[in-house]
């Protein structure tokens, strides 16, 4: 037999082992390509916007916009600038605490219970004789505490400072903050977080109050004392008279409105009978001066600012 030999490689042919590192070559880039896909179409998912929790929807606006950061904010505004003595409050907790009071909570369903930790958290002691309470005169009221800086409405304590003017709800479904609606009293839901939250907070505030507390009224409506107002369903009520001694009723007229209630209207006598029964003395002044000055700043053509206040 004749002896068979493997011929070189000729010229310009390339070697098997050549053409199964091209295949490797080809294979690795395969795979590379496949990865970037894979890792492309998780990053689309995951940046992709999500709907949505499917909330119930109410009449009432949704949870105020970037409310967890708006009540982190605010708090150290409050703890840092404008009662620095409270600067040790821990306002990261706070602002926890404060969520975990009503999310992945019924929105009709909020109880006092909710918010005690929030209370004793932010515990605040308001100076006897600080304490001013207002029922519709709350710019009017503000304005005056901003220039008596030692006086104390509700809101310029840290949790009235904190959620002033913001509104919130979860829903039991879901653990996330609803934006989209939140319940009101229109939606026969009287425990909402919201009201709930006030009428705690008002509640408290009233108890701690001691020495003379103050209320301003609105003398323009028909009615300055409300028995259906915050104040007039829950803080006179939450009076200690052993703590209270007084209470000194403010009856003020809107510069250029109509003067529809005084001191001697039937509201405010209602108003007196309510404070007397519980051992509390009660005062009434129209128009009180340094709050009067404060109105006819804004308007200081008036009659009624110019003829003498």
């Amino acid at each position: 037999m004749a002896n068979h030999r493997f011929s070189p490689v000729s010229e310009g042919e390339q070697p098997c082992c050549d053409i199964s590192r091209k295949a490797q070559i080809c294979l690795c880039v395969v795979l590379s390509l496949l990865v970037l896909v894979i890792i492309a179409v998780v990053t689309a998912i995951l940046m992709w916007p999500r709907s949505p929790p499917n909330h119930k929807e109410w009449q009432g606006s949704g949870t105020t916009a970037h409310f967890g950061d708006i009540v982190l904010g605010r708090c150290y505004t409050y703890t840092q600038i404008v009662r620095p003595e409270l600067r040790d409050k821990d306002c990261q907790k706070i602002q926890e605490v404060f969520l975990k009071s009503f999310l992945s909570k019924d929105p009709c369903d909020a109880t006092e219970q909710d918010y005690q930790p929030l209370i004793e958290l932010a515990n605040q002691t308001v100076p006897c004789n600080k304490t001013v309470f207002w029922s519709k005169t709350k710019e009017l009221a503000h304005q005056y505490t901003r220039v008596q800086q030692a006086l104390f409405t509700l809101e310029n304590t840290l949790l009235g400072y904190i959620a002033d003017d913001l509104s919130w709800c979860g829903d039991s479904g879901s653990s996330e903050i609803n934006y989209q609606s939140c319940p009101t009293r229109r939606d026969n839901c009287s425990s909402n977080p919201v009201s709930v939250f006030w009428n705690t907070v008002s509640k408290r505030f009233a108890e701690d109050a001691c020495g003379v507390v103050h209320v301003v009224l609105n003398g323009s409506l028909n009615e300055a004392f409300d028995r259906r107002s915050t104040f007039g369903r829950v803080e006179i009520h939450n009076l200690h008279p052993k703590k209270v001694h007084t209470l000194q009723a403010w009856v003020m007229h809107d510069i250029g409105g109509v003067r529809s209630d005084s001191c001697s209207s039937s509201s405010i006598r209602d108003l007196k009978s309510i404070i007397s029964e519980r051992n509390i003395t009660f005062t009434c002044q129209n128009n009180y001066r340094p709050v009067r000055f404060l109105q006819c700043v804004k308007n200081p053509e008036h009659p009624s600012c110019t003829s003498g206040i």
